[in-house]
């Protein structure tokens, strides 16, 4: 956890209504459903909404007038931290309090919405965030408040008998990593990648595998091993481990690069959910690589809330 700045709670704010400013109270409490006594409360993932005074002093200065805290319906008004430059799935600790990060701002309802028409703007869409309740407990005006970074952990393993006994470089994982970092950035996450060259070995494949889910690495990504050879055994392996398999991606995948390719429809690429751990099955070379890849980004954001349960539909 980390607060190299001090960042504290400045007010705690609440409505009876949907879409209507809040009023400052003295303290909240916050249970599975967010805040009591608060219209947002409910089972879904915008359950507590936050602000900081830098945003609300921007607009304070664009509008020429004093802003109340509550004005912009935030639940919980903070000095220290640019929310907006938080991503989902930060941790938020206030007091006994723990708070997921879920959404980075919302969809703004213009005049539709009495805060935009007595206020004449809103700045929560852009700048405020959502969280929703995991630890529960109270929370007040100057409490103190800890942040927790998400950091993915990432295991990538490249399987080939000559890469690993240094016949030549392995191209393939780095070529994964690379594009693996590029995606974490974009999306203002922290990744931690665990990379392994082994040999073609069955065993040794099925330990790297048990030791992800076990310590519950977000994702498992191997190259190599998907062809029809006698010692091509990942996907078997893998689907060994695999609880819900997900197989729309590598379908989507052989059938795109196949249609120009006939070669590209005999990969046996994997994709699928072992206990937390997302397991990706890909070819050995760079170039099927950047395809896989390619293609595999476009849906790794969504697939990991839905596997923490945050529907952002």
């Amino acid at each position: 956890m980390t607060s190299e700045n001090k960042i504290q709670v400045l007010s705690v704010n609440v409505s009876e209504k949907k879409g209507t400013i809040k009023k400052p109270v003295s303290s909240i409490q916050l249970n599975d459903f967010g805040v009591m006594q608060d219209a947002h409360a409910g089972s879904w993932h915008r359950q507590v909404s936050l602000l900081g005074i830098e945003s609300i002093r921007k607009f304070a200065g664009q509008a020429d007038r004093e802003v109340a805290f509550g004005e912009f319906a935030e639940n919980i008004s903070t000095e220290g931290i640019i929310l907006y430059e938080l991503a989902p799935l930060d941790k938020l600790f206030i007091g006994s309090t723990e708070l997921e990060v879920t959404q980075i701002g919302k969809k703004c309802h213009g005049t539709g919405c009495a805060i935009f028409n007595e206020v004449g703007n809103c700045v929560m869409p852009k700048e405020g965030i959502f969280a929703r309740v995991l630890k529960h407990g109270k929370v007040k005006a100057g409490d103190e408040i800890l942040l927790e970074r998400k950091k993915f952990k990432v295991m990538v393993i490249t399987l080939s008998d000559r890469a690993s006994s240094g016949v030549y470089d392995d191209l393939s994982g780095p070529e994964i990593i690379k594009n693996l970092e590029s995606f974490f950035i974009e999306n203002r996450w922290l990744c931690e990648i665990d990379y392994r060259l082994i040999a073609d070995d069955q065993d040794k494949l099925k330990e790297l595998l048990t030791l992800a889910r076990s310590k519950y690495y977000d994702m498992v990504f191997t190259t190599g091993g998907t062809g029809i050879g006698p010692r091509d055994f990942t996907p078997e392996v893998a689907k060994s481990f695999i609880d819900k398999e997900i197989p729309g991606i590598m379908e989507s995948i052989r059938l795109k690069f196949g249609a120009d390719k006939p070669n590209a429809l005999l990969s046996r690429g994997v994709a699928g959910v072992m206990g937390e751990t997302f397991l990706y099955v890909l070819p050995g070379s760079v170039k099927a690589i950047k395809e896989y890849m390619g293609e595999i980004v476009k849906t790794l954001r969504h697939l990991v809330f839905m596997l923490k349960g945050i529907d952002v539909h």
